[in-house]
């Protein structure tokens, strides 16, 4: 019997100027472990005239990881945090009872031609960090454990496995995985995996029980413990997981919470400009019409 018990396809999504592939939430997949949120941006080449800019927008009872294969996006948020994350770092901000952050082309780049293609992530908190101060991480590449193993390029990004730590402050038990590898390989890491998992195919492909699998498809294993499988040549994927939540999280816009109210209450404080604020920053992205009851 087949250990893929769900394959969720890459579906276009617009945030505002600019489209993603979202990856989940899914309707019969609202998570996987504490993930609850994927978006690929890109592969997008933008012209000089064309920036990517998200204003500022707030979170709650989340955090957010960035992570870029191309490109370079400028992070300012209400903390005071201003940071340019570029490829193979990682921005880690965790919003708790509140956090506005933006998102934009880097100045020195806005004029010019330029790329942008990566992962953003959210996180659900634990439910007794979901009304915790917000902070924020930036890690960089340097600093993310790498090694090889027959053959085959990791990359802890987040989390614990493999007996590694990534320094990426996570506050529940997750793992977030690169595997890369130019010619095939098998691959066997099911007695380093626990919880839910998911497998994200970047590029490439993977051969399960006699299927072939290629990009932008998420493969959800119904035991984590049997994740084996082989990678093709050229390939990239990643592995992400770990122990889900015993309550159910609600996300409405860009909220996730446990409990109705709280996403409710966010919504009336964002539409009153009662969040905190980026400082040099004036406009923002208003609540969607149709929020409020």
């Amino acid at each position: 019997m087949s250990n893929i018990g769900l394959i969720i396809e890459e579906r276009a999504a617009d945030i505002g100027n600019f489209m993603v592939g979202r990856l989940l939430p899914f309707i019969q997949k609202r998570a996987v472990g504490p993930f609850v949120f994927i978006d690929h941006m890109g592969p997008a080449a933008l012209k000089d005239y064309e920036n990517l800019d998200v204003p500022p927008h707030p979170h709650i009872g989340l955090s957010t990881l960035t992570y870029l294969f191309e490109g370079a996006i400028f992070h300012r948020d209400s903390i005071g945090s201003a940071v340019e994350i570029q490829p193979g770092a990682v921005n880690w901000m965790t919003a708790g009872k509140g956090v506005v952050h933006s998102e934009r082309t880097p100045e020195y780049l806005r004029n010019s031609e330029k790329k942008l293609h990566g992962l953003q992530i959210w996180v659900a908190l634990p439910k007794d960090l979901e009304q915790s101060e917000p902070t924020f991480t930036h890690i960089e590449a340097s600093d993310i454990p790498t090694w090889e193993q027959d053959g085959v390029q990791f990359k802890l990004i987040a989390g614990k496995a493999f007996d590694k730590i990534s320094p990426v402050p996570i506050h529940s038990p997750l793992y977030f995985l690169e595997i890369k590898s130019s010619k095939a390989a098998k691959v066997n890491i099911g007695e380093y995996l626990f919880g839910e998992s998911g497998l994200y195919i970047l590029s490439g492909e993977i051969r399960s029980e006699g299927n072939t699998y290629q990009p932008k498809h998420i493969l959800i294993a119904k035991d984590s413990k049997l994740c084996e499988f082989e990678i093709g040549e050229n390939t990239t994927v990643y592995i992400f997981g770990g122990d889900a939540f015993p309550e159910q999280r609600f996300i409405h816009w860009n909220f996730v919470s446990s409990d109705r109210a709280t996403i409710e209450q966010a919504k009336h404080d964002w539409k009153d400009q009662k969040f905190p604020k980026v400082p040099g920053e004036t406009d923002f992205v208003p609540l969607p019409a149709s929020s409020l009851k």
